[in-house]
């Protein structure tokens, strides 16, 4: 039986996470399952490159499930749109290895967290950035994430699921500034639970002045988690992309 993985958008607002919970809360791959379940008439389970957490968005997570299917991809996809709601689609489709994983397989994962600098807020983009009245201190906070490249214990920003390490190779960190928007970009091998909105929350509070970089690198190598500044809401937060070897999109 094929197996097949896709590049998977959504707007997680409505949705308590990724992950399917045990109490029938709405979950995107609750919603997922279900449409493909009915496209292949029989159940589907399927496995995701990251669990994001709830209100958070993706416009490149990677999903993965084995299904009966004699027709193109591309008709594939079509199906799989079809039975999905307004807020959850799939980008692209490729068959793949019996043994390939989503979450196992991938070399690295990016995400992007988007704060906008407005006197009052924007209903619109309320929905996918964090609202800061105050102009932030760019530079300081650059120097701030600097600190956080390479192989580290990232022990202050997250938390391992049980017996995993809390170490991760940080390949990437920058921000930038868009009109009125502040994007951070975060790209490693993997991010602990929270990790991402913990660094974005401590950043901000070092570019308001809350915090100096020397008290952020203090709690930083001190793998400490009650040191970590506040965590950023879940709504600013995008996973863009995840990478592989061996797939096309």
């Amino acid at each position: 039986m094929p197996r097949f993985a896709a590049r998977l958008a959504y707007d997680g607002t409505q949705y308590w996470g990724f992950q399917r919970q045990a109490d029938a809360a709405p979950t995107i791959q609750a919603a997922v399952e279900l449409a493909f379940s009915k496209v292949a008439q029989q159940p589907i389970t399927c496995v995701a490159a990251g669990r994001t957490d709830s209100g958070v968005h993706a416009s490149g997570q990677v999903i993965a499930w084995t299904m009966d299917w004699t027709h193109s991809e591309l008709a594939l996809m079509r199906a799989l749109n079809s039975h999905l709601p307004p807020d959850i689609a799939i980008q692209a489709i490729q068959t793949v290895d019996a043994d390939f994983h989503p979450r196992y397989d991938a070399i690295s994962r990016t995400y992007l967290y988007r704060i906008y600098i407005a006197p009052s807020r924007d209903p619109i983009r309320n929905r996918f950035a964090w609202h800061w009245q105050q102009m932030l201190d760019l530079e300081a906070m650059r120097s701030a994430l600097a600190m956080l490249i390479g192989v580290h214990d990232f022990a202050t920003f997250g938390q391992a699921t049980q017996g995993d390490s809390t170490t991760r190779h940080m390949f990437a960190a920058d921000i930038v500034q868009v009109d009125d928007e502040v994007h951070i970009t975060l790209t490693a091998s993997g991010f602990l639970q929270r990790m991402v909105r913990s660094i974005v929350g401590t950043l901000v509070d070092v570019g308001r002045g809350k915090m100096s970089l020397q008290a952020f690198e203090a709690a930083f190598r001190a793998t400490d988690r009650s040191r970590s500044g506040p965590s950023a809401p879940p709504h600013g937060l995008i996973l863009t992309n995840v990478m592989y070897r061996n797939l096309a999109f």
